[in-house]
């Protein structure tokens, strides 16, 4: 990262008492050319954190504000992280980042301790895995090693196991970066970040007006990557402004949920009493967080060209939202109108399914459309396919085709049930690790979802454009 010592700060890694490799994700892997690490290679990259070669020489913990559920908070900035190296992906030449999470004091932990609990490691593993099967823009679990600390936490039976995480992440350049810079009024530094977000991320971009055209690519980033929550049902728990990146990409799993049901007062974090970041709260809470992103480019873009952008927000999550959908139902798009009616017919039916409909099996029996409403209609869910609002629904399936259809002759679809990730699994899968030592459910886990991420053949969501 080339931006200078007002950005971030050089940080020494933690020196760990133990280390032991609990997940590494070799396709990402192979994605930036590591695969072909050893494991003592990987544990002194990944847990001791040496450089990679020809990679920066030290970590940067990076500077950045927030508002914390829309209160600001300056004390921010990364106090338990750091961007350790930067690299290519093999095909698209995109910039990747390896960012970690639990790897020792920064500048910016204050009283925290710099470190991470291995269950909340576990639990992004599974949150990132299950996003990137659904074609969610998302971070990437590239790696976890368990580091033989006792923490000490509230919110978990302490003392309780230590972790250290690596994310594989297109941009850590969040809303928040802009926001410190802003909040020191430097509009030297908001234009520096601007440009080089631009020319690192949307080089195809007329740079003419950096911050409208900054602001142009990441509303329609950010459209696309709630567009995408919603379809699969996610709620991410905590959107603040440090936790959206102008290039749209989903991270930072803390009080993650997948919903089990059509629910859209569903909230995710324990601590959100008034249910300010509830799932069907997302895209205005996207678009929020967009506004305080323009708040600061006003300090180098006038009003006129940053209003413009930021009200391509609308038209291009309805746009998004219905490509997510007719994606998850495995359909070839017959033109916006057909597809948006679509899409809310699909909400209609997981709505009126309420209580008994369970928002991925939905997306399962119905994957390439009329094509599967025999297994549909054979499947233990089958009375629910009958009422009003679904009945709307299977009538507009009928003009649509399926998209490779042979993706159905996978094993997978021979299932009653699709693979989900709901909390009681997630939970189940935990305790086997801690009461029982049994990392198999893990592991069988990541299998079954890798199984389903190749029989939904889903595209990545890689676009490094800004349409």
């Amino acid at each position: 990262m080339a931006l200078g010592p007002e950005f971030a700060d050089e940080v020494e890694p933690a020196q760990f008492p133990m280390a032991i490799i609990r997940h590494r994700h070799q396709r990402a892997a192979a994605s930036v050319g590591l695969e072909q690490l050893s494991d003592a290679e990987w544990l002194a990259h990944f847990a001791r954190f040496e450089p990679l070669p020809e990679n920066q020489p030290k970590p940067l913990a990076m500077r950045y504000h927030g508002h914390q559920f829309r209160n600001y908070n300056p004390e921010l900035g990364d106090g338990r992280g750091f961007l350790f190296a930067q690299l290519r992906e093999t095909g698209t030449g995109r910039l990747l980042d390896l960012a970690t999470k639990g790897s020792g004091k920064t500048p910016h932990s204050r009283t925290a301790d710099g470190r991470l609990t291995l269950k909340g490691g576990v639990r992004e593993v599974l949150a990132a895995t299950m996003l990137e099967t659904l074609s969610v823009p998302t971070s990437r679990a590239f790696s976890l090693i368990e580091t033989g600390e006792a923490l000490e936490r509230g919110d978990e039976p302490s003392p309780t196991r230590s972790g250290v995480l690596t994310r594989l992440s297109h941009s850590h350049i969040r809303f928040g970066t802009f926001q410190r810079h802003a909040y020191f009024d430097r509009p030297d530094l908001v234009g520096i970040l601007a440009e080089h977000a631009l020319a690192t991320y949307f080089p195809d971009v007329d740079a003419t007006d950096p911050g409208a055209a900054l602001m142009a690519c990441a509303a329609r980033a950010t459209a696309r990557l709630a567009a995408r929550w919603m379809a699969a049902g996610f709620v991410h728990g905590v959107l603040n402004t440090d936790n959206m990146v102008v290039t749209g990409e989903s991270f930072d799993y803390g009080p993650w949920r997948f919903l089990p049901r059509s629910d859209p007062y569903f909230t995710a974090a324990y601590f959100d009493h008034a249910g300010l970041y509830a799932f069907g709260r997302q895209p205005q809470t996207a678009f929020w967080n967009l506004e305080q992103l323009g708040g600061c480019l006003s300090l180098i873009s006038g009003s006129e060209g940053l209003i413009a952008a930021l009200e391509l927000f609308g038209p291009a999550y309805q746009a998004e939202l219905a490509v997510a959908v007719v994606e998850r139902l495995g359909l070839i798009s017959r033109g916006a109108d057909s597809d948006q009616g679509l899409a809310q017919a699909a909400f209609a039916a997981l709505a009126e399914g309420g209580e008994a409909l369970r928002w991925e099996p939905f997306f399962f029996d119905w994957f390439c459309g009329a094509a599967s409403e025999r297994r549909a209609l054979e499947s233990p869910r089958s009375v629910l396919y009958q009422q009003a609002a679904m009945l709307e629904f299977r009538r507009r399936l009928e003009g649509y085709e399926p998209e490779r259809r042979e993706r159905l002759e996978s094993p997978v679809f021979a299932a009653d049930l699709p693979q989900e990730m709901l909390i009681a699994e997630v939970e189940n899968i935990w305790a086997a690790i801690a009461y029982q030592e049994n990392w198999q459910p893990l592991h069988d886990k990541l299998a079954a979802l890798e199984a389903a991420r190749l029989a939904y053949g889903l595209a990545p969501q890689s676009r490094n454009d800004c349409d």
